[in-house]
């Protein structure tokens, strides 16, 4: 059975009268890739930072691998801040020379196939880095740790496409190889490329929590094409499986959160012209849920 890497329990963070997490229950199965998703200011950064013990959370509890943190749970972690933490007098080489000694597990050939791989310089100094090369060197100190665990938060920032594939493909490498990952990102093509389980937060709170896979199973529109007038939908309008309805001259099309089979009978028994199942990808269910009114689909 497998386990989870994470579990955080009736989290929440407040900055004056603003709740940036608001009772947030979320769990991480270990060896999965978690892509947490948000507007700006929906509490991912304030997550992560409650996570590592950077911002002291007003209430709930976190824990690892069934233990809370500390430091020797901090050594099975990795994390990368969307924001630079660099020392811009040290060079690239510097840091990955303190990482080496910092840590056990850091193994100096994977480091230097990843300064290799991504374009980096050793030995520049990081005020000669570009944002996304300085992006990118603190995720060669956090790979080549071989970390249990990578926190990541806006991994790709700044970094140009080829690059971004890179280190999206060396995100789905660690988690191949055992480590569990839990990364932020507001590209959402890259979280539906690499995870396998999303979240997603909305002004603090958790609005939908599931494998990638079930959201889109779940999360159909039914488009029925009839050759006369649209009959009457009102038993759908106010059914709790359907998100919205549209409705276009003789072209009828239901979003629904869940039982698209179901739904899709009872339209196919008012007799139209045609019925169809169209899938929806991850940016149109995460649209939907965070411009909704009401909550989707939390498991």
């Amino acid at each position: 059975m497998t386990r989870d890497a994470i579990a955080i329990a009736h989290l929440s963070k407040r900055f004056g009268k603003v709740c940036a997490v608001d009772d947030l229950t979320l769990s991480v199965p270990e060896g999965s890739i978690c892509g947490l998703l948000g507007p700006n200011g929906a509490g991912k950064t304030t997550t992560f930072k409650c996570l590592l013990g950077l911002a002291k959370a007003d209430a709930g509890q976190v824990s690892y691998w069934g233990r809370p943190f500390s430091y020797h749970v901090f050594t099975d972690v990795a994390y990368v801040p969307e924001q630079s933490t660099l020392y811009e007098w040290m060079k690239a080489q510097d840091y990955l020379e303190f990482t080496r000694r910092a840590h056990r597990s850091y193994d100096p050939a994977l480091a230097q196939t990843l300064l290799a791989l991504l374009d980096l310089d050793a030995r520049k100094r990081v005020r000669a880095l570009s944002k996304g090369q300085r992006t990118a060197l603190m995720v060669v100190m956090a790979l080549a740790r071989r970390p249990r665990l990578l926190i990541l938060d806006e991994p790709t920032s700044g970094l140009d496409p080829i690059h971004q594939r890179q280190v999206l493909d060396l995100i789905i490498e660690a988690a191949a190889g055992g480590a569990t990952v839990l990364f932020s990102s507001h590209q959402i093509t890259q979280v539906e490329r690499a995870a396998d389980h999303v979240s997603i937060l909305k002004n603090g709170r958790l609005i939908v929590s599931d494998s990638v896979d079930a959201l889109k199973e779940q999360q159909k529109v039914i488009e029925a094409i009839f050759e006369g007038e649209v009959p009457s939908i009102n038993g759908l309008t106010h059914d709790p499986r359907v998100r919205r309805i549209e409705q276009a001259g003789h072209t009828l099309r239901v979003y629904v959160l869940h039982s698209a089979t179901s739904i899709a009978r009872d339209i196919d028994a008012m007799k139209p012209a045609s019925v169809s199942l169209i899938d929806r990808n991850l940016e149109d269910i995460f649209m939907d849920s965070v411009t909704a009114g009401s909550p989707a689909t939390v498991r």
